[in-house]
Protein backbone atom coordinates (compact mmCIF):
# COMPACT_ATOMS: atom_id res chain seq x y z
CA UNK A 1 0.00 0.00 0.00
CA UNK A 2 1.01 3.60 -0.57
CA UNK A 3 -0.43 6.18 1.84
CA UNK A 4 -0.75 9.79 0.66
CA UNK A 5 -1.17 12.68 3.06
CA UNK A 6 -0.71 16.43 2.90
CA UNK A 7 0.07 17.39 6.49
CA UNK A 8 -1.66 20.42 7.96
CA UNK A 9 0.11 23.48 9.31
CA UNK A 10 -1.02 22.46 12.80
CA UNK A 11 -0.94 18.75 13.62
CA UNK A 12 -4.23 17.15 14.58
CA UNK A 13 -6.11 13.90 14.69
CA UNK A 14 -5.70 13.19 10.99
CA UNK A 15 -1.93 13.00 11.36
CA UNK A 16 -2.38 10.51 14.19
CA UNK A 17 -4.76 8.47 12.04
CA UNK A 18 -2.23 8.29 9.21
CA UNK A 19 0.62 7.23 11.52
CA UNK A 20 -1.45 4.59 13.28
CA UNK A 21 -2.79 3.21 10.01
CA UNK A 22 0.73 2.70 8.64
CA UNK A 23 1.89 1.13 11.91
CA UNK A 24 -1.12 -1.21 11.97
CA UNK A 25 -0.44 -2.45 8.46
CA UNK A 26 3.24 -3.04 9.26
CA UNK A 27 2.39 -4.94 12.45
CA UNK A 28 0.23 -7.31 10.46
CA UNK A 29 2.77 -8.02 7.75
CA UNK A 30 1.63 -5.61 5.04
CA UNK A 31 4.04 -3.32 3.23
CA UNK A 32 2.87 0.26 3.62
CA UNK A 33 4.90 3.22 2.39
CA UNK A 34 3.90 6.81 3.14
CA UNK A 35 4.33 9.75 0.79
CA UNK A 36 3.74 13.06 2.55
CA UNK A 37 3.81 16.69 1.52
CA UNK A 38 3.66 19.51 4.06
CA UNK A 39 1.60 22.69 3.91
CA UNK A 40 3.95 24.29 6.43
CA UNK A 41 6.83 24.07 3.96
CA UNK A 42 5.29 25.97 1.05
CA UNK A 43 4.41 29.59 0.43
CA UNK A 44 0.80 30.72 0.11
CA UNK A 45 1.40 31.45 -3.58
CA UNK A 46 2.64 27.93 -4.27
CA UNK A 47 -0.22 26.41 -2.29
CA UNK A 48 -2.70 28.48 -4.31
CA UNK A 49 -1.19 27.36 -7.61
CA UNK A 50 -1.37 23.75 -6.50
CA UNK A 51 -4.98 24.06 -5.37
CA UNK A 52 -6.10 25.68 -8.60
CA UNK A 53 -4.11 23.23 -10.72
CA UNK A 54 -5.44 20.09 -9.05
CA UNK A 55 -2.16 19.35 -7.28
CA UNK A 56 1.46 19.31 -8.33
CA UNK A 57 3.86 16.67 -9.63
CA UNK A 58 1.47 13.75 -10.12
CA UNK A 59 4.32 11.90 -11.87
CA UNK A 60 6.01 11.52 -8.47
CA UNK A 61 2.93 9.70 -7.21
CA UNK A 62 2.91 7.38 -10.21
CA UNK A 63 6.62 6.71 -9.72
CA UNK A 64 6.04 5.89 -6.06
CA UNK A 65 3.25 3.47 -6.99
CA UNK A 66 5.55 1.68 -9.41
CA UNK A 67 8.55 1.83 -7.12
CA UNK A 68 6.65 0.42 -4.14
CA UNK A 69 4.65 -1.94 -6.37
CA UNK A 70 1.61 -0.61 -4.56
CA UNK A 71 -1.68 -2.35 -5.21
CA UNK A 72 -3.62 0.26 -3.23
CA UNK A 73 -3.15 4.01 -2.81
CA UNK A 74 -4.85 5.21 0.37
CA UNK A 75 -5.27 8.99 0.23
CA UNK A 76 -6.08 11.17 3.23
CA UNK A 77 -5.83 14.98 3.00
CA UNK A 78 -4.88 15.85 -0.58
CA UNK A 79 -5.05 19.65 -0.45
CA UNK A 80 -3.25 21.65 -1.55
CA UNK A 81 -0.20 19.81 -2.89
CA UNK A 82 -1.52 16.42 -4.08
CA UNK A 83 -4.99 17.21 -5.42
CA UNK A 84 -7.14 15.08 -7.69
CA UNK A 85 -4.23 14.55 -10.10
CA UNK A 86 -2.53 12.35 -7.49
CA UNK A 87 -5.48 9.94 -7.51
CA UNK A 88 -5.61 9.97 -11.29
CA UNK A 89 -1.89 9.22 -11.51
CA UNK A 90 -2.17 6.39 -8.99
CA UNK A 91 -4.97 4.81 -10.97
CA UNK A 92 -3.12 5.18 -14.23
CA UNK A 93 -0.14 3.41 -12.63
CA UNK A 94 -2.38 0.45 -11.81
CA UNK A 95 -3.34 1.03 -8.16
CA UNK A 96 -6.78 0.83 -6.55
CA UNK A 97 -7.59 4.19 -4.98
CA UNK A 98 -9.17 4.88 -1.59
CA UNK A 99 -10.15 8.41 -0.54
CA UNK A 100 -10.38 8.74 3.26
CA UNK A 101 -12.50 11.74 4.31
CA UNK A 102 -11.77 12.87 7.87
CA UNK A 103 -13.73 16.13 7.68
CA UNK A 104 -15.71 18.26 5.21
CA UNK A 105 -12.81 19.60 3.15
CA UNK A 106 -14.35 18.09 0.02
CA UNK A 107 -16.48 21.24 -0.24
CA UNK A 108 -15.77 23.32 2.90
CA UNK A 109 -12.79 25.66 2.71
CA UNK A 110 -12.05 25.34 6.45
CA UNK A 111 -12.97 21.67 6.72
CA UNK A 112 -15.18 21.85 9.82
CA UNK A 113 -18.42 23.08 8.18
CA UNK A 114 -18.98 25.56 11.00
CA UNK A 115 -19.63 29.30 11.08
CA UNK A 116 -21.10 31.78 13.55
CA UNK A 117 -21.58 29.30 16.40
CA UNK A 118 -23.43 26.67 14.41
CA UNK A 119 -22.89 24.00 11.75
CA UNK A 120 -22.82 25.48 8.26
CA UNK A 121 -23.52 23.63 5.03
CA UNK A 122 -24.15 26.72 2.90
CA UNK A 123 -21.57 25.38 0.45
CA UNK A 124 -23.26 22.38 -1.14
CA UNK A 125 -21.58 20.10 -3.62
CA UNK A 126 -19.80 22.25 -6.17
CA UNK A 127 -21.50 25.46 -5.03
CA UNK A 128 -18.69 26.96 -2.96
CA UNK A 129 -19.72 30.58 -3.49
CA UNK A 130 -20.94 31.03 0.13
CA UNK A 131 -17.42 30.30 1.37
CA UNK A 132 -16.19 33.17 -0.78
CA UNK A 133 -18.99 35.52 0.29
CA UNK A 134 -18.32 34.84 3.98
CA UNK A 135 -14.51 34.78 3.47
CA UNK A 136 -14.24 31.59 5.49
CA UNK A 137 -10.50 31.42 4.78
CA UNK A 138 -10.01 34.95 6.08
CA UNK A 139 -8.57 37.01 3.24
CA UNK A 140 -10.48 37.55 0.00
CA UNK A 141 -7.66 36.15 -2.20
CA UNK A 142 -7.40 32.92 -0.21
CA UNK A 143 -11.17 32.54 0.01
CA UNK A 144 -11.34 32.99 -3.77
CA UNK A 145 -8.72 30.33 -4.39
CA UNK A 146 -10.48 27.79 -2.22
CA UNK A 147 -13.93 28.52 -3.66
CA UNK A 148 -12.72 27.98 -7.23
CA UNK A 149 -10.38 25.10 -6.47
CA UNK A 150 -12.80 23.04 -4.37
CA UNK A 151 -15.53 23.42 -6.99
CA UNK A 152 -13.11 22.22 -9.66
CA UNK A 153 -11.59 19.40 -7.70
CA UNK A 154 -14.63 17.77 -6.05
CA UNK A 155 -16.01 15.92 -9.10
CA UNK A 156 -12.56 14.79 -10.16
CA UNK A 157 -11.68 13.50 -6.70
CA UNK A 158 -14.89 11.46 -6.62
CA UNK A 159 -14.36 10.27 -10.18
CA UNK A 160 -10.91 8.86 -9.43
CA UNK A 161 -11.70 7.24 -6.06
CA UNK A 162 -12.57 3.56 -6.23
CA UNK A 163 -13.67 3.56 -2.59
CA UNK A 164 -14.48 6.37 -0.15
CA UNK A 165 -14.12 6.06 3.62
CA UNK A 166 -16.09 8.14 6.12
CA UNK A 167 -15.64 8.01 9.89
CA UNK A 168 -19.19 7.54 11.19
CA UNK A 169 -22.76 7.12 10.05
CA UNK A 170 -23.48 10.75 10.96
CA UNK A 171 -20.43 11.95 9.02
CA UNK A 172 -21.46 9.84 6.03
CA UNK A 173 -25.05 11.14 6.02
CA UNK A 174 -23.86 14.72 5.90
CA UNK A 175 -21.37 14.02 3.11
CA UNK A 176 -23.81 11.99 1.02
CA UNK A 177 -26.10 15.02 1.02
CA UNK A 178 -23.29 16.80 -0.83
CA UNK A 179 -22.97 14.26 -3.61
CA UNK A 180 -20.98 11.30 -2.29
CA UNK A 181 -21.85 8.18 -4.31
CA UNK A 182 -23.33 5.88 -1.61
CA UNK A 183 -22.43 2.67 -3.42
CA UNK A 184 -18.72 3.45 -3.01
CA UNK A 185 -18.84 4.65 0.62
CA UNK A 186 -17.70 2.61 3.64
CA UNK A 187 -18.10 3.73 7.25
CA UNK A 188 -14.87 3.02 9.09
CA UNK A 189 -14.37 4.75 12.48
CA UNK A 190 -10.90 5.39 13.85
CA UNK A 191 -9.46 2.70 16.10
CA UNK A 192 -7.60 2.45 19.39
CA UNK A 193 -4.49 0.34 19.73
CA UNK A 194 -5.04 -0.74 23.32
CA UNK A 195 -7.54 -0.59 26.17
CA UNK A 196 -7.08 -0.60 29.95
CA UNK A 197 -7.64 -3.78 31.97
CA UNK A 198 -10.48 -2.30 34.02
CA UNK A 199 -12.44 0.94 34.36
CA UNK A 200 -11.78 3.21 37.36
CA UNK A 201 -14.51 5.69 36.53
CA UNK A 202 -16.38 5.03 39.77
CA UNK A 203 -13.47 6.47 41.75
CA UNK A 204 -12.65 9.23 39.25
CA UNK A 205 -11.71 12.55 40.81
CA UNK A 206 -12.76 15.02 38.10
CA UNK A 207 -14.39 15.51 34.73
CA UNK A 208 -12.19 15.98 31.69
CA UNK A 209 -12.30 17.87 28.42
CA UNK A 210 -9.35 17.52 26.06
CA UNK A 211 -8.59 19.07 22.71
CA UNK A 212 -7.80 22.33 20.99
CA UNK A 213 -9.37 25.27 22.79
CA UNK A 214 -11.51 26.71 20.01
CA UNK A 215 -15.08 27.97 20.14
CA UNK A 216 -16.53 25.19 17.98
CA UNK A 217 -15.45 22.53 20.48
CA UNK A 218 -17.99 23.90 22.96
CA UNK A 219 -15.69 23.73 25.97
CA UNK A 220 -17.51 26.72 27.45
CA UNK A 221 -20.53 24.40 27.85
CA UNK A 222 -18.36 21.96 29.79
CA UNK A 223 -17.00 24.71 32.04
CA UNK A 224 -20.43 26.18 32.76
CA UNK A 225 -22.03 22.77 33.36
CA UNK A 226 -19.24 21.64 35.69
CA UNK A 227 -19.41 24.91 37.56
CA UNK A 228 -23.20 24.67 38.03
CA UNK A 229 -23.04 20.97 38.97
CA UNK A 230 -20.15 21.44 41.40
CA UNK A 231 -17.99 18.92 39.52
CA UNK A 232 -14.19 19.43 39.41
CA UNK A 233 -13.05 19.81 35.81
CA UNK A 234 -9.67 19.44 34.10
CA UNK A 235 -9.21 21.22 30.77
CA UNK A 236 -6.34 19.77 28.70
CA UNK A 237 -5.30 21.70 25.61
CA UNK A 238 -4.31 25.09 24.27
CA UNK A 239 -5.87 27.41 21.75
CA UNK A 240 -7.29 30.85 20.99
CA UNK A 241 -10.38 30.38 23.22
CA UNK A 242 -8.34 29.87 26.40
CA UNK A 243 -8.70 33.38 27.83
CA UNK A 244 -12.47 33.33 27.46
CA UNK A 245 -12.70 29.88 29.05
CA UNK A 246 -10.53 30.95 31.98
CA UNK A 247 -12.80 33.93 32.56
CA UNK A 248 -15.87 31.66 32.58
CA UNK A 249 -14.13 29.32 35.04
CA UNK A 250 -13.15 32.04 37.52
CA UNK A 251 -14.03 30.94 41.04
CA UNK A 252 -14.92 27.38 40.00
CA UNK A 253 -12.92 24.19 40.53
CA UNK A 254 -11.53 24.14 37.00
CA UNK A 255 -7.87 23.41 36.27
CA UNK A 256 -6.24 24.30 32.96
CA UNK A 257 -3.27 21.99 32.41
CA UNK A 258 -2.32 23.09 28.89
CA UNK A 259 -1.06 20.84 26.13
CA UNK A 260 0.10 17.46 27.43
CA UNK A 261 2.22 14.82 25.68
CA UNK A 262 0.31 11.62 25.02
CA UNK A 263 1.68 9.61 27.99
CA UNK A 264 0.89 12.39 30.46
CA UNK A 265 -2.57 12.95 28.95
CA UNK A 266 -3.25 9.23 29.33
CA UNK A 267 -2.40 9.50 33.04
CA UNK A 268 -4.76 12.44 33.47
CA UNK A 269 -7.49 10.62 31.56
CA UNK A 270 -7.13 7.57 33.79
CA UNK A 271 -8.02 9.72 36.82
CA UNK A 272 -11.25 11.05 35.30
CA UNK A 273 -14.73 9.92 36.22
CA UNK A 274 -16.35 11.32 33.09
CA UNK A 275 -15.22 12.93 29.84
CA UNK A 276 -17.16 15.59 27.99
CA UNK A 277 -17.28 16.27 24.25
CA UNK A 278 -19.71 19.19 23.88
CA UNK A 279 -18.81 20.04 20.28
CA UNK A 280 -20.91 22.57 18.40
CA UNK A 281 -19.36 21.46 15.14
CA UNK A 282 -20.21 18.09 13.60
CA UNK A 283 -17.12 16.11 14.53
CA UNK A 284 -16.80 12.79 12.73
CA UNK A 285 -14.86 10.56 15.13
CA UNK A 286 -12.63 12.45 17.58
CA UNK A 287 -9.84 10.62 19.35
CA UNK A 288 -10.69 12.41 22.58
CA UNK A 289 -13.86 10.29 22.73
CA UNK A 290 -12.26 7.03 21.60
CA UNK A 291 -9.39 7.39 24.06
CA UNK A 292 -11.81 8.02 26.92
CA UNK A 293 -13.86 4.95 26.04
CA UNK A 294 -10.68 2.86 25.78
CA UNK A 295 -9.75 4.04 29.29
CA UNK A 296 -13.16 3.02 30.63
CA UNK A 297 -14.28 6.62 31.12
CA UNK A 298 -17.93 7.30 30.26
CA UNK A 299 -18.48 10.13 27.80
CA UNK A 300 -21.20 12.74 27.56
CA UNK A 301 -21.20 14.15 24.02
CA UNK A 302 -23.19 16.56 21.92
CA UNK A 303 -25.85 15.30 19.54
CA UNK A 304 -24.04 16.52 16.42
CA UNK A 305 -22.09 14.81 13.67
CA UNK A 306 -20.72 11.37 14.47
CA UNK A 307 -20.71 11.80 18.25
CA UNK A 308 -24.03 10.03 18.94
CA UNK A 309 -22.72 7.06 16.92
CA UNK A 310 -19.78 6.79 19.32
CA UNK A 311 -21.48 7.24 22.69
CA UNK A 312 -25.05 6.12 22.02
CA UNK A 313 -28.24 8.22 22.03
CA UNK A 314 -28.66 8.17 25.82
CA UNK A 315 -25.33 9.98 26.30
CA UNK A 316 -25.84 12.49 23.46
CA UNK A 317 -27.02 15.91 24.65
CA UNK A 318 -28.24 19.04 22.84
CA UNK A 319 -25.13 21.02 22.02
CA UNK A 320 -26.52 24.39 23.11
CA UNK A 321 -28.54 23.30 26.17
CA UNK A 322 -26.25 24.03 29.10
CA UNK A 323 -29.01 23.05 31.52
CA UNK A 324 -29.23 19.56 30.02
CA UNK A 325 -25.45 19.22 30.33
CA UNK A 326 -25.56 20.35 33.95
CA UNK A 327 -28.29 17.88 34.86
CA UNK A 328 -26.65 14.95 33.07
CA UNK A 329 -23.23 15.66 34.55
CA UNK A 330 -24.56 16.15 38.07
CA UNK A 331 -26.66 12.97 37.90
CA UNK A 332 -23.71 10.87 36.78
CA UNK A 333 -21.26 12.47 39.20
CA UNK A 334 -23.44 12.05 42.29
CA UNK A 335 -23.86 8.30 41.66
CA UNK A 336 -20.44 6.59 41.72
CA UNK A 337 -22.02 3.18 41.25
CA UNK A 338 -23.80 4.28 38.10
CA UNK A 339 -20.59 5.95 36.92
CA UNK A 340 -18.68 2.70 37.49
CA UNK A 341 -21.24 0.80 35.42
CA UNK A 342 -21.05 3.37 32.65
CA UNK A 343 -17.26 3.03 32.68
CA UNK A 344 -17.50 -0.74 32.28
CA UNK A 345 -19.89 -0.24 29.35
CA UNK A 346 -17.56 2.34 27.79
CA UNK A 347 -14.63 -0.06 27.95
CA UNK A 348 -16.69 -2.90 26.47
CA UNK A 349 -17.77 -0.62 23.61
CA UNK A 350 -14.18 0.36 22.87
CA UNK A 351 -13.10 -3.28 22.71
CA UNK A 352 -16.02 -4.45 20.61
CA UNK A 353 -16.34 -1.54 18.18
CA UNK A 354 -13.02 0.27 17.98
CA UNK A 355 -10.32 -2.39 18.32
CA UNK A 356 -7.58 -2.70 15.73
CA UNK A 357 -8.44 -6.29 14.69
CA UNK A 358 -11.94 -5.28 13.66
CA UNK A 359 -10.58 -2.18 11.94
CA UNK A 360 -7.98 -4.13 9.96
CA UNK A 361 -10.55 -6.63 8.74
CA UNK A 362 -12.81 -3.85 7.48
CA UNK A 363 -9.88 -1.94 5.98
CA UNK A 364 -8.70 -4.93 3.96
CA UNK A 365 -12.23 -5.33 2.62
CA UNK A 366 -12.06 -1.71 1.46
CA UNK A 367 -8.73 -2.47 -0.18
CA UNK A 368 -10.23 -5.51 -1.90
CA UNK A 369 -7.67 -7.78 -0.16
CA UNK A 370 -8.19 -11.02 1.74
CA UNK A 371 -7.52 -10.66 5.50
Amino acid sequence: MLILHNTYRAEGGEERAVRELAALLHRHGHHAATLERASAEVSPARAARAMLGGGEDPDAVAAAVRGERAEVVHAHNLHPLFGWRALAAARAAGARTVLHLHNFRLYCAIGVAYRERQPCHACRGRNTLPGLVHRCRGSLPEASVYAVALARQQPRLLEHADRIVVLSEGHGRLLRAHGLPPERVTVLPNFVTETVDASRAGSGRYGLVAGRLVEEKGFDTAVLAARAAGVPLVVAGIGPDEDRLRALAAGAEVEFVGWLPAPRLAEVRAGAGVALAPSRCEEACPYSVLDALATGVPVLASDRGGLPDLVGPSAALPAEDTGAWTRALESLWRDPERRAGAGVAALASARARFGETRYLRALLEVYGCAP
